[in-house]
């Protein structure tokens, strides 16, 4: 499921986003129900995508968690997509904005944190990653994500052209690779087998119907057939069976694939000197 931001009200969508309206009014009254803000809206909607899905949200569904009616939260937030924009927007507070533990001058250092950073943000929030990236929320912690990834650009010396598209290259390659894990992570859960059983069960059918797979697929099938696969980091290590395989193959395609852009990154540098 594809959800795209910014449908709501222009207008009513930003002065929500970046806080420019002063908040509604709280109303008194008896009885012990907490008072609503738009944060607090904001936070009960986060947890729910965070705990069953997207799918999931609704206004009754938050109204719900915080003990009241979906009319209520009407007040603050105006509906289901001005709440999306803002889910979106406050979970990026979570990124960091500076790395300096990291040389200042080792770009290379700080943008591998800054990826893995980024990849376990999603991680922790998979419904992040249903929200198209075709039209950006223009909330203050999004562009704060941004500003960061430019600035630790900005130190590999490379002109402002070729940063715009390496930001356009190095964000959609993170969330790619989040989504990888994601889906490692709920395979099991949403078919009910097992990643063991899957792959028994289809290996075992595909050799048999298929016998001359070699034969048909000789590069897929040579490249199986060369060698190991580089370890995972950790792998062999107490715990690191926890982590179903397809997973940790996530994880180090997503390694691999960053060092490999990385080394681009640095042979363009070279180029222009």
């Amino acid at each position: 499921m594809v959800v795209f931001a910014g449908q709501g009200d222009p207008r009513r969508s930003l002065s929500l986003l970046w806080r420019t309206d002063a908040p509604p009014p709280t109303r008194g009254g008896p009885g012990p129900k907490p008072r609503l803000s738009v944060d607090a809206i904001v936070a009960a909607a986060v947890a729910l995508a965070d705990e069953e899905g997207m799918g999931a949200l609704s206004m009754r569904a938050v109204g719900d968690r915080l003990g009241r009616t979906a009319m209520a939260l009407y007040t603050y937030v105006p509906g289901k997509s001005e709440l999306l924009d803002l889910m979106y927007d406050a979970v990026h507070a979570e990124l960091p904005t500076a790395y300096p533990e990291s040389d200042p001058a080792d770009w290379r250092a700080a943008l591998t944190a800054w990826a893995g950073e980024v990849l376990e943000f999603h991680v922790r929030h998979p419904w992040v990653l249903q929200v198209s990236q075709a039209r950006p929320v223009l909330g203050p912690h999004e562009y704060a994500g941004l500003d960061t990834l430019v600035t630790l650009l900005r130190a590999t010396g490379l002109e402002a052209g070729v940063l715009r598209r390496l930001v356009g290259t190095l964000f959609p390659f993170v969330r790619g690779s989040a989504q990888a894990v994601a889906d490692a992570r709920l395979a099991a859960a949403a078919t009910g087998s097992s990643d063991e059983e899957w792959w028994a069960a289809r290996s075992a059918a595909l050799l048999e119907l298929v016998p001359d797979f070699a034969e048909r697929f000789p590069a897929v099938s040579g490249l199986e057939a060369e060698g190991p696969v580089e370890p995972y980091p950790g792998e062999g290590a107490e715990g690191a069976e926890a982590v179903p395989y397809p997973e940790r193959e996530a994880r180090e395609t997503f390694r691999v694939g960053l060092g490999v852009l990385l080394d681009g990154i640095e042979a363009a540098r070279v180029g222009r000197t």
